[in-house]
């Protein structure tokens, strides 16, 4: 007789019980560590979709230019799951980067870094459906360290760029670079505000990488969003986990 143990795939625990019987004849099994977010679990799942980790990989291959239906077919699931999880994911996003503030609010404030934060603000085209719908992502990112410091999508109004600099208000910024689009120039005071390709190649550097990275922001290809809602949260979740250092 071989006897093997049975350990939770989702937390490692060899704490695990018989749990009854699915609907399709397959043992469920019970985790009792009560860290582990998952009460129960089966060992020989019918669906892929379902496998400890799958989540991980869908976002992983959206990251690294993989399409919709191309991370179905890969991993052999469907483009509903694919949809689902990414979806899922959004309301975990956020605009800006809380780890430089919550650096700048130390224990005293670090004012001086405050007074010293200068700012590269650009919008970069993207479409979703069609190139007639313009997707514009605004951005601006910290001048010294190229770091990007809060984000926005919308059409290339001046209402978009207004959202922006209200999320950019926290971080205290004293000099934005920018070209010569005309919403900066309404929208910042003349003191403040430097115009010139000399102060924004950190920021069109960033461009490059986005393009690189992300399927949707390529110049030439057939990769485009269908809606606005998933060009959004994969951009978004590409800053969130590489820029803004969040466990997405």
């Amino acid at each position: 007789m071989v006897l093997k143990e049975v350990e939770c795939p989702f937390c490692r625990s060899t704490d695990v019980v018989k749990r009854g019987i699915t609907s399709n004849g397959k043992q469920r099994y019970g985790c009792n560590n009560e860290d582990c977010d998952h009460c129960t679990f089966i060992l020989d799942y019918s669906y892929l979709g379902c496998l400890p980790g799958i989540k991980d990989q869908i976002l992983d291959m959206a990251l690294n230019a993989s399409g919709i239906r191309d991370t179905a077919r890969v991993l052999n699931i469907s483009a509903a799951t694919v949809l689902s999880t990414i979806r899922s994911i959004e309301n975990d996003l956020q605009s800006t980067n809380q780890k430089v503030l919550e650096k700048m609010a130390g224990n005293p404030p670090k004012v001086l870094i405050v007074k010293a934060m200068d700012a590269e603000l650009d919008e970069m085209w993207s479409f979703v459906g069609k190139k007639s719908n313009q997707r514009w992502l605004w951005h601006a990112i910290d001048h010294k360290t190229g770091k990007i410091l809060a984000y926005v999508f919308g059409r290339r109004k001046d209402e978009v760029f207004a959202k922006l600099k209200k999320l950019l208000k926290p971080f205290g910024i004293k000099r934005f670079y920018t070209d010569d689009w005309g919403a900066y120039d309404r929208g910042i005071p003349a003191n403040e505000h430097v115009v010139g390709k000399r102060g924004t190649q950190k920021i069109e550097r960033k461009h490059l990488t986005l393009r690189t990275r992300i399927k949707r922001l390529a110049r030439k290809t057939i990769c485009f969003s269908k809606i606005d809602q998933m060009h959004d949260i994969v951009i978004g979740l590409f800053i969130n986990r590489y820029e803004f250092g969040l466990a997405i």
